[in-house]
C-alpha cells in the first residue's frame, strides 16, 4: 500500500536551479515519506490577451514530465509524484499543503538584490499555510553544509512548535540543535552611559538564563540530542542572520505569528525579515491553530 505523501513541494520551470526541489528529495529521503512536487499554472495565464492556452498547458506539461523523471532516477524507492494544477499559486499551494504536512518552496525574489528578497507567492504562503513552510535559496545543496539546525528563540509562547520541529529536523540529520536568543535594549536607555553597562549586564543575564531554561526543558525530552545555546545582543533579525552565517546553519527555523490580516504583518517582523534576508533554508512554524 503506498504511503500517504505528506511532503509537498512546489516547483516552476527555473526548478533547476531552485534548491527547493532537491532540499525536499533529501528531506524525503530523512523521513521516508514520498514527496509530492506540483507546478501551479496561474489561471489568469491561460486567458491573457497574446497567450494561447495551448502554449501555456504544453510548457506545464513537459515541465511535468522532466520532474517526474528526475524524481524517477532519485534512487529511493519512494512513491514520489508530480502534478499540474491550475489557479491562484499561492492561495492554491496553501491549500494542497493542508493535506500533509510540510510545504517546500523556492525564494524567488526580485530586483537589484535577487538572492536576498523572498519572491510574493513564497512570502504569501508562509503566511497563510497551517502547516510548517520552508523556504530555501536557490542552488542550495545540502551536501555542502555541516553546521547544526538553529531555532530562533524568544519570550513569546509561540516557540513550542517551532522547536518541536526544529528538533526532529536536527534528530534526522543527526546534527546537534542551536538555540538562539537576540535580545536588545529599548531606545529609552540609550541616552544615559551610566545607567546603560548595568543595566545590559542584567538584561544578558537574564537572556542568558531564558535560553538554558528552555533548552533543558528540551534536554530532559531528548537526551540524546546534542543542544547548545547562543545569547546575542542587536537587532533580532541580524542576530538571528548572522548566527546562521557563522554557524553554516543547515536549516533556520523561526516561529510565524498571525495576528493581523494585512500581509506584512501576518509573519511577524523577526520571521518576514528573516524569511527576505537568510541564506540558508528558513522553516517557518506557525502555533497550532494560528490559523489565518
Amino acid at each position: 500500500m503506498t504511503a500517504k505523501s505528506v511532503i509537498h513541494v512546489g516547483v516552476d520551470g527555473a526548478w533547476r536551479q531552485s534548491g527547493a526541489l532537491e532540499w525536499a528529495m533529501h528531506e524525503a529521503r530523512l523521513r521516508q515519506e514520498p514527496l509530492r512536487a506540483v507546478h501551479v499554472v496561474e489561471e489568469g495565464l491561460r486567458h491573457a490577451p497574446y497567450w494561447q492556452p495551448a502554449v501555456v498547458d504544453s510548457a506545464g506539461l513537459e515541465l511535468v514530465k522532466d520532474v517526474q523523471q528526475h524524481l524517477e532516477a532519485d534512487g529511493s524507492g519512494l512513491d514520489h509524484t508530480m502534478e499540474l494544477v491550475a489557479g491562484p499559486p499561492a492561495r492554491t499551494l496553501t491549500g494542497l499543503a493542508a493535506d500533509g504536512h510540510l510545504l517546500v518552496l523556492g525564494r524567488r525574489g526580485m530586483g537589484a538584490f535577487r538572492r536576498l528578497l523572498i519572491g510574493s507567492t513564497s512570502e504569501a504562503v508562509a503566511s497563510a499555510a497551517t502547516t510548517p513552510v520552508v523556504v530555501v535559496p536557490d542552488e542550495w545543496k545540502p551536501a555542502d553544509h555541516a553546521g547544526p539546525v538553529l531555532v530562533a528563540v524568544d519570550d513569546s509562547v509561540h516557540h513550542p512548535a517551532a522547536l518541536e520541529f526544529a528538533v526532529t529536523a536536527a534528530t534526522l540529520r543527526k546534527l546537534p540543535l542551536r538555540l538562539v536568543q537576540v535580545w536588545d535594549l529599548p531606545d529609552i536607555y540609550s541616552w544615559d552611559a551610566l545607567d546603560v553597562t548595568s543595566i545590559s549586564a542584567e538584561w544578558a543575564a537574564n537572556a542568558q538564563r531564558h535560553v538554558e531554561s528552555v533548552a533543558d526543558q528540551w534536554r530532559a525530552k531528548h537526551p540524546q540530542l546534542i543542544i547548545e545555546t547562543e545569547v546575542r545582543r542587536g537587532h533580532p533579525v541580524d542576530g538571528v542572520i548572522a548566527a546562521a552565517v557563522d554557524t553554516d546553519a543547515q536549516l533556520l527555523v523561526v516561529g510565524g505569528r498571525k495576528h493581523h490580516r494585512v500581509t506584512s504583518m501576518v509573519l511577524g517582523s523577526v520571521a518576514r525579515g528573516v524569511l527576505h534576508h537568510a541564506t540558508c533554508p528558513v522553516a517557518v512554524v506557525h502555533a497550532p491553530g494560528d490559523g489565518s
